[in-house]
């Protein structure tokens, strides 16, 4: 009953730290990365347990983002709390939601800027590669975004099928293809550019283009329509059209 009745009245509750009263004033800009985790921990634990706890999981975690990405089941290993866990994870979540909000409110996508912007946060900590598929209109606003193909750190087997099926029921005009390099390098592949090929050939046959793949990595990316391979296959495919409609025509008019 009177735990109730302090948080019914605000004058019953805790003061705040000085850490968080410093927060309210100027933000994180001057904050330590161990002074972030104990911030965040004071929303939960007692002040007594703040310090201590912040000090071991920059021991075991050796950063902030290490911190924040860690597993459920790591955090409870380091002595983190099930409700502290929870914290993490929902303010780790936040930014993902806002910038996904942010890039579907867009009345039409402009750039890879964009893509990489929204996708970066949540694909910068994956260890394995993951392939994902944005539809978009003919006016090029996002219909919608999947995870159709997770692999390992080596790669991510991907099945061309799957892509023009998820299209169709998607009723999609345009396609953009974003995937991770775990290894934080996000040089385009023989087999990214291999692919990418396919994909736009694919595309071109179906009426579905291809507008970019974007390759993630360490606070960078490579854009193929950037690059203007893009562009490039779908003259090589043009090019092949040609050829064949070429060698038909001469072909009957030999026999």
């Amino acid at each position: 009953m009177r735990s109730q009745r302090a948080l019914l009245n605000p004058a019953k509750q805790r003061p705040l730290t000085p850490l968080q009263e410093r927060f309210l004033k100027s933000g994180l800009e001057s904050f330590e990365e161990e002074e972030i985790i104990e911030l965040l921990l004071s929303l939960v634990l007692p002040c007594r347990q703040w310090k201590k706890q912040a000090k071991e999981c920059i021991k075991q975690f050796k950063s902030l983002r290490g911190f924040l990405t860690a597993s459920a089941e790591e955090l409870h290993q380091a002595g983190i709390t099930p409700s502290c866990t929870f914290c993490i994870k929902l303010l780790h979540e936040l930014p993902t939601q806002i910038l996904k909000e942010k890039i579907i409110d867009k009345p039409v996508y402009k750039s890879s800027t964009e893509v990489f912007d929204y996708l970066y946060y949540s694909m910068r900590d994956l260890t394995k590669e993951v392939f994902k598929v944005i539809y978009l209109n003919s006016q090029n606003q996002i219909i919608a975004i999947d995870d159709l193909f997770e692999g390992t750190v080596e790669g991510t087997p991907v099945r061309l099928r799957e892509i023009i099926e998820a299209a169709i029921k998607h009723n999609a005009v345009h396609l953009i293809f974003v995937h991770n390099h775990p290894s934080g390098d996000p040089t385009a592949s023989k087999s990214d550019k291999q692919l990418t090929r396919d994909l736009v050939y694919i595309g071109s046959v179906i009426l579905i283009k291809v507008l970019d793949h974007i390759i993630i990595g360490e606070n960078r990316y490579f854009s193929f329509a950037d690059a203007e391979l893009i562009k490039k296959y779908e003259t090589d495919f043009l090019n092949i059209r040609i050829k064949k409609i070429l060698q038909a025509k001469q072909y009957r008019y030999v026999n």
